[in-house]
């Protein structure tokens, strides 16, 4: 959805794009996540061993908390900014799958929610990830389940078709979207 939507020239701000500037090679976020994990949890070119971390923090919710302590509060910083800065110019989605479990809703004017059957949600997390079945289910089982998100939104859209099918939908949505 967030790709259709700025093929569409709307403004997208993606909270897992801002999380991977603020873990990238020298990102803002390093020295604390080394400080928390240990300094392995960086490779020797001073990359992040992202599958390693993952490995910890979709198994232990306690290690998860640690590390959105310290990333949540630098994702919403530069979201913010650049929130403030599109807004003038019209509609800007913010694409954050935490968003519920971080109480982000509040702060939305409505929420949309693109869901998908647990068993496509898997097939797609393990083919895009290359994870095991195991290590997608981890995931999933890390956030509130995607039928408490549906229920929760203003807006749903149904992708366990093809994508034509999906981009109809949000078509649709943004037609209603622009006559309010």
């Amino acid at each position: 959805m967030s790709d259709y939507l700025k093929e569409r020239g709307y403004t997208v701000l993606d909270a897992d794009a801002y999380s991977r500037k603020t873990t990238e090679k020298n990102g803002p976020a390093i020295p604390a996540i080394k400080q928390a994990f240990g300094d392995d949890i960086v490779n020797a070119d001073g990359e992040l061993d992202r599958k390693k971390l993952g490995g910890i923090i979709f198994n232990d919710a306690d290690k998860r908390r640690e590390l959105n302590g310290i990333v949540h509060p630098l994702i919403r910083d530069m979201m913010n900014g650049d929130e403030q800065k599109f807004i003038k110019k019209g509609h800007v989605f913010l694409d954050i799958p935490l968003l519920f479990e971080n109480g982000l809703n509040e702060r939305c004017d409505f929420v949309v929610t693109v869901f998908v059957d647990r068993d496509t949600q898997i097939k797609r997390l393990t083919a895009r990830n290359d994870l095991t079945v195991e290590e997608a289910e981890a995931r999933i089982n890390s956030q509130m389940p995607l039928t408490e998100k549906v229920r929760k939104s203003e807006y749903r859209l149904d992708n366990n078709g093809n994508l034509e099918a999906l981009y109809e939908q949000i078509d649709r949505f943004t037609e209603e979207l622009e006559s309010m």
